[in-house]
């Protein structure tokens, strides 16, 4: 038995099924569908110096890396490599030949300090201090049956706030983008990152095939984008929160709460069974509010960290 890492064949249909479908075995708490693999591959900034690998053993894709540089942190040489292995394809050397194809691309590009995520779980963990990574924060997903669970009761709206979807920003997102920025920039994060590029942000987040303006829920106080909750959707029943946030001056108020529920009841109403979402481990606040919400925790992965000089 072989194994060979490549890049990601981003016009070969079933090379990125493959990819998309050995992210889903090995990390079920996501959406990963080929064309949300796809966009990313083809839509991420180039100053990101994206790459996405396979570990492919005897013509049978195993393995899944993806990597790239914090092009939009102030400080430079900020790099992230995220490593996926098939649960049943592991101990055949496919993470190990993974992580060094991805430091060397990553090193190439200048990157001094590498990130990635590693499952809370004592055989990653084993694997991540093996290769020189040590353990930093931590993170949970969570799951929501929304087939069978008990949503809070839409609650009535307080004076001067209205609710929107991102449809209703379609002929000028800009407004969404700016709350986005701002929300984005205080979000708990081991590398400091600024929204400013918009054009970059309508391809990269606007544009992402997951994203549901539909069910994207936008809070507006005296007519003025305050808070919202992004949903993805992968067409198959499955709802996820890509990012909850209200803006500075109008927090304290109850209002990402408020568009996350009816995000949430509509998500219901149009179908979705399941709601999945992150939250670091760091954020009681938010990690409670889930929780009102009937989320259950289902997995814990650790932000680890390398220095490469």
């Amino acid at each position: 038995m072989t194994v060979i890492v490549r890049d990601l064949r981003p016009q070969d249909p079933a090379d990125v099924e493959s990819f998309a479908h050995v992210r889903h075995l090995a990390l079920p708490f996501v959406l990963w569908t080929p064309a949300g693999v796809l966009h990313r591959l083809v839509r991420t900034h180039p100053d990101a110096h994206y790459c996405s690998l396979v570990a492919e053993e005897d013509g049978e894709v195993i393995g899944t890396a993806q990597l790239g540089l914090a092009h939009d942190s102030a400080e430079p040489g900020q790099g992230y490599l995220n490593i996926y292995v098939r649960p049943d394809r592991t101990r055949r050397g496919a993470g190990a030949l993974l992580v060094r194809t991805a430091e060397e691309h990553l090193a190439a590009h200048g990157a001094t300090r590498l990130y990635s995520w590693v499952l809370d779980e004592p055989h990653n963990r084993v694997f991540a201090e093996r290769h020189g990574y040590r353990a930093s924060r931590s993170a949970h997903f969570l799951r929501l049956d929304l087939a069978n669970g008990t949503l809070p009761p839409l609650q009535p709206l307080p004076p001067g706030v209205e609710l929107r979807t991102a449809a209703d920003f379609a002929d000028d997102p800009h407004p969404f983008f700016e709350l986005d920025a701002e929300t984005s920039g205080d979000e708990p994060s081991d590398v400091d990152t600024e929204l400013t590029d918009y054009d970059a942000w309508i391809e990269e987040n606007w544009k992402h095939p997951l994203l549901d303006h539909a069910l994207t829920t936008i809070a507006l106080v005296d007519g003025r984008p305050a808070a919202f909750s992004a949903a993805h959707t992968d067409g198959a029943g499955r709802y996820a929160t890509a990012m909850t946030g209200t803006a500075r001056a109008f927090r304290g108020r109850g209002l990402a709460k408020l568009t996350k529920n009816a995000s949430l009841h509509r998500a219901r109403a149009a179908g979705c069974t399941e709601a999945l979402t992150g939250n670091d481990a760091a954020n009681e606040p938010m990690l409670a509010i889930n929780k009102w919400f009937g989320y259950e925790i289902c997995a814990t992965e650790v932000r680890h960290v390398r220095e490469l000089t």
